[in-house]
């Protein structure tokens, strides 16, 4: 007689779609022929996000701004590797979905339960695939653009390592499950080796209206920027991790935030004449593009209806990554505002997340079955709310609904940064 032990994967803290099980001695011998496991990608949804960000950001790199050549040059070449990291990205998800249902790392979608599509074994912790192709990207770059006596070489290590780090403890979670409180700490693990390396300034600039109440234009924190630093790359790889539960969330918002962070990279170097500053900001393109191009291979599948779970190992990898990219491009503040749903997320989930208000095991929205709506439940999380203000909605037009609020948070930093110049800061 063969039997198995279902068991539930997630802590009440993390919003997910998804749970994972043991499976029946049968279920070990999972078809591993070359057949994909899971539908083919979603081009169309690709090609209407490419029509919309490139033409603006290819406008602002060779047309609006006067870039110098040689930079422009590095970001091209690191463009076409993270477009060869997109096609990499598209066609290793398929190989690695047959491994892992294989291995039995595969969850039910709790948002289409009692439908056929909730019976459906989708593939769990394919970040893994984004993680490894875009340090492949990260690492081979280097040939084209850093010299062994490059100053910034050191820093671009030390953030891949802090990446690579953030990426194995996010899947060692997705295996073992470990208890949310130990998931506070492992980002601030995972940011040693930059804490470590880290050689830039520590100083901030203080706002003009409180200059005459601190007498210092310019502050030296010291050890304590290193500290913000830490609690920075803590709150980034957490925020993205808990604002989830929908097919395409985790990876749509990264997608949204990394444009985002590029168009004001390219905004910013070509505003400057401040050689070192340019090059702050062109390090963050380095690291942001392949970031962009393998999340848009991920959300290909991960789109609703979702072939893959994107798991643990691609929240943080992502919050990471984006963790470096704002501390060494030296622009901390304008990451946190385009952070700002998952700041009013974190907000919500607060009394929760420390158990002032008993917190269930997942806090995902009701599904109704019989019209596939999903209605706001009482649950601190930003897509909650969002169903008991907006009304009943379908999971897709949900993310959609949030994806674009995350947008406007975006554009919401670009005006505040242009009503503010000079006067702020």
């Amino acid at each position: 007689m063969v039997t198995s032990n279902p068991r539930k994967r997630h802590t009440s803290t993390q919003i997910s779609t998804k749970s994972s099980s043991s499976s029946t001695s049968k279920e070990n011998n999972i078809n591993t022929s070359s057949d994909s496991p899971i539908a083919s990608p979603k081009w169309g949804l690709i090609f209407k996000i490419s029509l919309f960000s490139i033409p603006p950001y290819f406008y602002l790199l060779f047309y609006h701004y006067p870039i110098e050549q040689e930079l422009r040059r590095s970001i091209l070449i690191n463009a076409a590797m993270s477009l060869v990291g997109f096609f990499l990205t598209v066609k290793l998800i398929p190989v690695a979905s047959r491994y892992v249902l294989k291995r039995n790392l595969f969850g039910y979608d709790i948002n289409k339960k009692d439908t056929p599509m909730g019976s459906v074994k989708v593939p769990e912790s394919l970040g893994i695939v984004v993680g490894i192709v875009f340090l492949v990207v990260a690492i081979l770059f280097q040939y084209f653009n850093f010299t062994e006596d490059s100053n910034w070489l050191v820093e671009y290590n030390a953030a891949l390592a802090c990446i690579c780090f953030m990426m194995l403890l996010g899947f060692v979670d997705d295996v073992l499950d470990v208890p949310w409180r130990v998931k506070l700490l492992l980002p601030s693990i995972a940011a040693l080796p930059l804490l470590m390396a880290y050689a830039g300034h520590t100083t901030i600039v203080i706002p003009k209206p409180l200059v005459p109440h601190i007498g210092v234009e310019v502050l030296d924190l010291g050890c304590l920027y290193k500290l913000y630093m830490g609690l920075l790359a803590v709150f980034c790889t957490n925020s993205i991790n808990i604002h989830a539960g929908l097919n395409g969330l985790e990876v749509g918002q990264t997608v949204v935030i990394a444009s985002a962070i590029l168009i004001h990279n390219i905004m910013q170097i070509g505003a400057s004449t401040d050689p070192e500053y340019k090059q702050a900001h062109a390090f963050s393109v380095y690291l942001t593009q392949p970031l962009l191009a393998t999340s848009l291979g991920l959300l290909s599948y991960n789109w609703y209806p979702s072939s893959v779970f994107v798991g643990d190992t691609f929240t943080y990898f992502a919050g990471m990554t984006m963790a470096v990219i704002g501390i060494l491009g030296h622009f901390s503040e304008t990451l946190l505002i385009f952070f700002l749903p998952q700041v009013l997320n974190f907000l919500l989930s607060l009394p929760q997340l420390s158990g002032y208000i008993p917190c269930p095991r997942h806090r995902l929205p009701k599904f109704d079955p019989q019209t596939g709506l999903l209605t706001g439940t009482n649950d601190g999380t930003l897509v909650n709310l969002s169903l008991r203000i907006l009304g009943r909605k379908s999971e897709k037009a949900l993310c959609i609904y949030l994806l674009g609020f995350q947008a406007l948070a975006c554009c919401v930093c670009f005006l505040l940064r242009y009503i503010l110049a000079g006067w702020y800061k």
